[in-house]
């Protein structure tokens, strides 16, 4: 099985949601998320997840430093912060993707707004775990 770690600065939302998409939609790779730093899992993410019947209530927020060793043949970054800021992880085969994703944790107004907020970066980051897993791993 292939190795592949989606990195985002605190592991909360958005990495935690396109690690959620790469379990569900795919069975040839082991799935890994972290961040540069730990932000404890954000609860909107969890319930944008589920109203997509994707639970990822179990998962938790680790740091990069963390995985040491593991052998990685995909370092997906989903945010400009980390790939700008992310310590050396050597993976001299590993494929580097970047998207910078739009970041929902930081929205503020209504529920409703918030929601919209979430909506919009699930359904984005659905939309590239689908065309990555098309790409890479079929």
């Amino acid at each position: 099985m292939k190795n592949i770690l989606v990195l985002c600065t605190g592991n909360s939302c958005r990495s935690q949601m396109a690690h959620g998409y790469l379990e569900a939609l795919q069975d040839k790779a082991q799935i890994y998320s972290a961040g540069i730093e730990t932000h404890g899992l954000n609860p909107g993410a969890v319930a944008i997840m589920a109203e997509d019947d994707i639970d990822i209530s179990g998962h938790t927020s680790n740091h990069v430093d963390e995985y040491e060793g593991i052998s990685w043949d995909y370092i997906i970054t989903v945010c400009d912060h980390a790939k700008e800021n992310c310590p050396y992880i050597p993976a001299k085969s590993a494929l580097r993707i970047h998207h910078n994703f739009f970041d929902p944790s930081k929205v503020e107004g209504s529920v409703d707004e918030r929601h919209q907020a979430f909506l919009k970066a699930r359904e984005e980051i659905k939309e590239f775990v689908k065309d990555f897993i098309s790409a890479e791993l079929t």
